[in-house]
């Protein structure tokens, strides 16, 4: 009777703990405005764009400086929730800012950048980008929460976004939220996606040049990152449609058209991306991407290029309005050392 009594004390305890854990999360959830206007940190550049003039721009998903070809993670198969220790997170952020500075581009789109996170031992890796870089800086944050409890050892705090980096004069940057596919209470710890919107004036004319960075939903149904691409669609339709010029890039999670092809699904057990074509996209626009290289890893194993069970995706690339003209696309194969995603470089022009 005693073993009794205390069993059911111990699930009492339990109970109350993860009821008080759901409830503190509640309480503290990020719940971010439908817009919201960010601050822009000023650096010594701020040039002004033109109309036929080349314009580079980088889309790289750096891992929070935590996923470089040793890593593997948990949700793609994996077991790891974080690197082995801060020095590895230190490595692949010093690697990623080498290869930002190597490509010289006017415009930065970066993805999965923590600022304060358990997973990458509390480095702001934001912070070393724009004193390395130079340029200037907007944050947009998508997993703010202050205790992830999941897997086992849990995930921890986590502070995490995107941030672009440009030497373009930015008169304004905004927060746009996206469709959230979870509910409660599975949605008080899990990421609110967004696009990040920057405007630059196009001298000589009145319109401006949009820059969208983004990164869609990855472990979902398939219905958020249907919902999260219908979104994105309305809104590059509006800023076209008020004449302006639009670039938006970033990580998709979904295979971009031919990718499949190039590279197939090995294994329907783990995880796997959607899918685009073209028919999602609004008249006279194009997609910009390059399947030469992949420009994603399956994180279910250390990275090893040989390997029967290693995945290749290319889900990062762009979206260009009809006014945009594409000069060239190319995916910098990095062999995945110091993140799971290679950077694309996009070379446009506007018309």
């Amino acid at each position: 009777m005693k073993i009794i009594k205390a069993l059911l004390l111990v699930v009492l305890i339990l109970v109350l703990a993860a009821g008080g854990l759901v409830g503190y999360l509640t309480l503290t959830e990020y719940r971010p405005d439908d817009i919201e206007l960010l601050e822009v940190t000023q650096a010594a550049r701020s040039d002004n764009v033109r109309v036929g003039e080349r314009l580079d721009v980088l889309t790289f998903n750096t891992g929070y400086c935590g996923l470089g070809r040793d890593q593997d993670f948990f949700m793609d198969g994996g077991s790891m929730v974080r690197p082995e220790n801060k020095e590895i997170v230190q490595e692949n952020m010093n690697g990623i800012l080498s290869e930002l500075a190597r490509q010289n581009a006017d415009v930065y789109l970066l993805q999965e950048v923590d600022f304060d996170s358990y997973r990458s031992y509390y480095v702001n890796q934001a912070d070393t980008y724009r004193h390395g870089l130079s340029l200037n800086m907007a944050v947009a944050y998508n997993y703010k929460c202050d205790f992830v409890p999941f897997p086992w050892p849990p995930l921890g705090k986590v502070e995490s976004g995107l941030v672009s980096f440009t030497g373009l004069n930015v008169t304004q940057a905004t927060r746009e939220s996206l469709p959230v596919p979870f509910t409660w209470p599975m949605r008080v710890a899990n990421l609110k996606r967004c696009l990040l919107v920057e405007r630059v004036p196009v001298e000589g004319t009145d319109k401006e040049l949009v820059i969208i960075n983004l990164h869609l939903e990855a472990y979902d149904d398939g219905e958020g990152k249907a919902a999260q691409t219908a979104a994105l669609k309305s809104f590059l339709e509006q800023e076209y449609a008020k004449g302006n010029y639009v670039i938006a890039g970033g990580d998709f999670n979904q295979t971009f058209p031919g990718g499949l092809d190039k590279y197939p699904i090995k294994n329907d057990d783990l995880w796997t991306p959607g899918t685009l074509d073209d028919s999602m996209l609004p008249d006279g626009w194009r997609f910009a991407y390059d399947t030469a290289a992949p420009t994603c890893r399956l994180d279910n194993q250390p990275y090893d290029a040989g390997s029967d069970a290693t995945q290749h995706y290319v889900i990062d690339g762009f979206i260009l309005s009809p006014n945009v003209e594409l000069t060239s696309v190319q995916t910098q194969d990095d062999g995945f050392r110091f993140s799971d995603h290679n950077p694309v470089l996009l070379n446009i022009r506007l018309k």
